[in-house]
């Protein structure tokens, strides 16, 4: 059984005599995919206008070009790829609104992809898009194309933060549009943007378990970020935007993970890319190279900690899978005081080959 090494170890060095007595738990994130992307940019193309936010300029590293050239460029690399037996890649279309594009560029791109597709350089193909440009025929015509998964730019379920942002939509849009993709056949992604003006934690909170009741596959959560050249950092000189902490995001983002693990969706992303360009243009906001890792560590922490509560008892050492170690103490250690609390210090923290974690109990 799969945790056989760890009960035998509970022999040998912890439990003088009979069973171990404790409880054993596993991590609930889903896997994640590891696949290798091949981005496209259509930076503002189908935008319906600019949001407070957006920085898509700076994002893409690279001014925009025409449809047609961005055509050329895709499928002359893809080409180059094939020659070079590189691949196979997911071909994403970053930027823009992909289901708002003028007819027939949806059909054109997505036809050029199939070709490659049958080729084999291309596995699996998706786009982004607003939730108000998600028509029932379009998106089934899109499935028929080859698409396999739309993600849709919720933001957020709350009416006044999507209002302040100059989204010009509303959640039931979101709501109607997750359930158009799902009812196309093809898989739901949706992308949240926690720190919007006149957005909190509770309101994060409250997305959380909008998110969870539409069952994405997946969802990218990226903490609002002021960029040169937006609106909001207009509002930020002027005094009308407060950008949230950094800890309180991590604190956030971590409370925000484990509901949605648990609700069996993969969180592929949290914070934006590392690019030189957008680094140089961040003049606010909450920012940490490590980001990610320190809220998915801090989840982890609040895991432990309601199998402690429940434990019934003083931990005698918990023990962890090994692929956890480098994160179960969190940046640079900056847990370890916590565990610590929690009666686990660094000595009675141990990693094993399992696959479950086991919280052990001090005989009584």
């Amino acid at each position: 059984m799969a945790s056989t090494h760890i009960v035998r170890h509970l022999r040998q060095n912890v439990i003088s005599g009979g069973s171990p007595r404790g409880r054993f738990f596993r991590h609930p994130e889903p896997p994640r995919e590891r696949t290798r992307v091949w981005p496209v940019y259509i930076s503002f193309q189908g935008c319906p206008g600019r949001c407070v936010f957006c920085a898509q300029s700076v994002q893409a590293g690279a001014p925009p070009v025409s449809l047609g050239e961005t055509l050329a460029a895709m499928e002359g690399g893809l080409a180059q790829a094939a020659r070079d037996g590189r691949g196979p890649y997911e071909l994403a279309f970053y930027g823009g609104v992909f289901t708002a594009l003028p007819e027939p560029w949806p059909r054109r791109f997505l036809e050029a992809a199939l070709r490659f597709r049958r080729a084999g350089l291309i596995g699996r193909i998706r786009c982004s898009t607003r939730p108000d440009a998600c028509p029932p025929g379009l998106l089934a015509e899109l499935a028929g194309l080859g698409l396999d998964l739309v993600e849709i730019g919720a933001q957020t379920f709350d009416d006044a933060v999507l209002i302040a942002s100059g989204r010009g939509h509303d959640a039931q849009a979101t709501r109607r549009a997750a359930r158009a993709v799902r009812a196309a056949g093809l898989d739901l992604g949706l992308q949240l943007l926690p720190g919007l003006p006149r957005h909190d934690p509770a309101a994060l909170a409250r997305d959380v378990a909008e998110t969870c009741a539409l069952a994405p596959s997946l969802v990218r959560i990226h903490p609002c970020l002021v960029v040169e050249g937006t609106a909001l950092a207009d509002l930020y000189r002027a005094g009308r935007h407060v950008p949230w902490p950094l800890e309180a995001t991590i604190d956030a983002l971590a409370e925000a993970l484990v509901p949605l693990w648990r609700a069996g969706v993969a969180v592929a992303r949290l914070g934006l890319a590392p690019q030189p360009e957008l680094e140089a243009a961040i003049i606010a906001g909450p920012r940490h190279p490590a980001l990610g890792d320190r809220a998915r560590a801090r989840a982890l922490l609040a895991l432990v900690r309601e199998e402690a509560a429940a434990l019934g008892g003083a931990p005698a050492g918990l023990f962890a899978p090994r692929r956890f170690a480098g994160q179960l103490l969190g940046h640079a250690g900056e847990l370890a005081p916590a565990y610590a609390a929690l009666g686990l210090p660094r000595e009675l923290l141990r990693f094993t080959r399992d696959e479950v974690f086991f919280l052990a109990a001090k005989a009584v």
